[in-house]
């Protein structure tokens, strides 16, 4: 006979579903048996139990808690419509930032055990800062000229090398739209472009794959300013625009200059404002040119906010080619990072870290992880 749990807490069970997003109504009536519990009729099994924790993704022992835990997440979240930060996300996104938030503390702890040196850059500026010199240091400590992006085909070839550059640095980058590998879990860009934890040894960026690929490069540096001011945040940016707030302007000045600079474009100005040629030029997407002419006061609000949402929507209804399909390990490698690989490979390898462990950190199990560390790693 199954053991069943008679000790469940009504206002546990409500949280759990409220917290994933569901209306208590509409689980119930797909979920009898859970309503039976809450109405006293019935009784769960453990097995019951823990199928409503998997569904709800809340950990088994929540069941048991007297009320609900506080879950803060460990940094401001900028919203561009209200203008203010807050610490309370959909689910979706908290869970993603315990991941990276879990992957952080192994990766900082082993690095101290290997006694590596802090990075000198991490906080290095402030807020009262020019945000043409915190570009200049950016630029001087990823080895980058100011033209380094016209050395590229394409802008989709630049977004690659930067973000090989940046981890070269030490930070790590990771582009995922999903919660882990769970495919059912998408992260959604109207609430998350991305998030960076600032540490002094290891920095973590978030992209949110999910994205428009015109639009991640923008968000990419974005963070990487938030590294050089010492300044955890996550942001939606809608319209690749900012929340009114000191440091999220200066972080978008400092990409906007980085990615396109206002010496090099006001020249091109005076010749041409397509921004189709001038995006082939900069090595960047026609929006990310279109946001710097809106800073320039070259074009007006209404006329970037027109061209975002007829460029976006183009690109939704191609389906953005390269986002579709793909072979699972070369996404594995941008979901993970593969600086942040290397580390947990070697740690097993030295017999630092279990596999279980590095299955964990890396959302890759058994014969996943071994073929992606053998065969994908280091290519």
């Amino acid at each position: 006979m199954s053991t069943r749990v008679e000790n469940i807490n009504k206002e546990i069970i409500e949280w759990a579903i409220i917290r994933n997003g569901n209306s208590l109504k509409d689980f119930y009536s797909e979920n009898t048996n859970v309503e039976k519990w809450i109405k006293g009729e019935k009784f769960p099994t453990v097995k019951q139990l823990e199928d409503f924790t998997h569904k709800v993704h809340v950990p088994f022992g929540y069941m048991f808690l007297q009320k609900p835990p506080e879950e803060n997440i460990p940094l401001p979240f900028f919203r561009t419509a209200n203008n203010q930060a807050t610490n309370k996300v959909s689910l979706n996104v908290f869970h993603t930032i315990q991941i990276i938030q879990d992957r952080q503390n192994w990766l900082t702890e082993y690095l101290q055990e290997l006694d590596f040196p802090n990075l000198e850059f991490v906080g290095k500026f402030n807020v009262n800062d020019s945000y043409n010199t915190i570009v200049d240091d950016i630029r001087n400590t990823l080895k980058l000229e100011v033209n380094w992006a016209t050395k590229h085909n394409t802008w989709e070839e630049a977004l690659d090398f930067i973000t090989h550059q940046i981890e070269d640095a030490g930070i790590i980058v990771t582009y995922n739209g999903i919660v882990g590998t769970n495919t059912r879990r998408p992260i959604d860009v109207n609430e998350c472009r991305g998030f960076v934890l600032v540490d002094k040894k290891a920095p973590f960026l978030f992209v949110n794959a999910a994205d428009a690929k015109a639009a991640q490069i923008f968000t990419l540096i974005h963070e990487l300013a938030h590294v050089w001011l010492g300044e955890s945040a996550g942001f939606d940016n809608q319209n690749l625009i900012p929340a009114d707030d000191p440091i999220e302007k200066l972080c978008d000045q400092v990409a906007a200059e980085f990615l396109v600079p206002q010496t090099y474009l006001i020249e091109k100005w005076k010749t041409t404002q397509d921004f189709k040629y001038l995006s082939r030029i900069f090595k960047v997407s026609q929006i990310v040119v279109a946001r710097r002419a809106l800073d320039l006061k070259l074009i007006n609000k209404t006329d970037f906010l027109n061209f975002y949402n007829q460029y976006i929507q183009e690109v939704k209804d191609k389906k953005d080619s390269q986002d579709s399909g793909g072979n699972f390990y070369f996404t594995a490698r941008k979901r993970v990072s593969l600086r942040f690989a290397s580390f947990v490979n070697n740690a097993v390898k030295e017999n630092k870290l279990l596999y279980r462990e590095a299955y964990k950190l890396t959302n890759l199990k058994g014969d996943t992880y071994n073929k992606f560390v053998t065969e994908y790693l280091f290519r």
